[in-house]
């Protein structure tokens, strides 16, 4: 029975046109461990929704399946490269991958949004606080529907209203009223001096003639 995925990738870096170009890609350059046990337990065959992230808008672009496993990540191994790890070896490789091939592009893309707004992915990990895995199990349930969604005319998604600033209007009107509102304060009384002037008397009464 295969399993589910969603695989992301930053389309500057490689996106659903060079798949579409090169046709299938190894999965090279993942460098967490969670991302590498998900991959690890992949098999040939598994359906995998191509994601772009790091993009405005993120979202699903296209179908991919994996076609083999336990692919050696070749960018370990050179120094030139970003993902280079000095502490892998030939002999002992660190950091292996799958190769991705694609199998279409969907027919619109299916941003983030829409799968936040949807009652069927609401349980999916990629909407989780904090969740940046690159390589995430999703449910078939979550994989239908998607591409059901991306079969369907794009929703209209309205963003909650921002809260505005105040104008530089409403604020002097503000800072206006605050003096008008202080100027319309009871003066303060004067303090008396009728005890401090007895205290001195009584200090002269008891002084000493000496």
């Amino acid at each position: 029975m295969p399993q589910y995925w969603l695989m992301k990738t930053e389309p500057e870096t490689f996106s659903i046109d060079d798949l579409e170009r090169v046709k299938l890609e190894p999965w090279s350059g993942v460098r967490s461990m969670f991302a590498r046990f998900h991959m690890r337990n992949m098999t040939v065959g598994d359906p995998i929704l191509f994601y772009h992230s790091s993009c405005e808008p993120p979202g699903v672009a296209g179908l991919a399946k994996v076609v083999r496993t336990r692919v050696i990540d070749e960018t370990q191994f050179d120094p030139a490269s970003k993902y280079y790890d000095p502490k892998a070896t030939r002999e002992k490789p660190i950091w292996d991958c799958v190769d991705v091939e694609l199998v279409e592009r969907l027919p619109r893309f299916v941003s983030l949004a829409e799968i936040r707004a949807d009652a069927v992915c609401e349980d999916m990990m990629l909407l989780k606080r904090g969740m940046r895995l690159s390589v995430q199990p999703i449910g078939p349930e979550h994989y239908a529907r998607i591409v059901a969604m991306a079969g369907e005319p794009a929703p209209v998604i309205v963003d909650p209203p921002k809260a505005s600033k105040p104008s530089k209007a409403s604020k002097s009107k503000a800072a206006n009223a605050r003096k008008a509102a202080v100027k319309a304060r009871p003066a303060a009384k004067p303090k008396t001096k009728t005890k401090a002037k007895t205290k001195a008397k009584k200090v002269k009464a008891g002084s000493s003639t000496r």
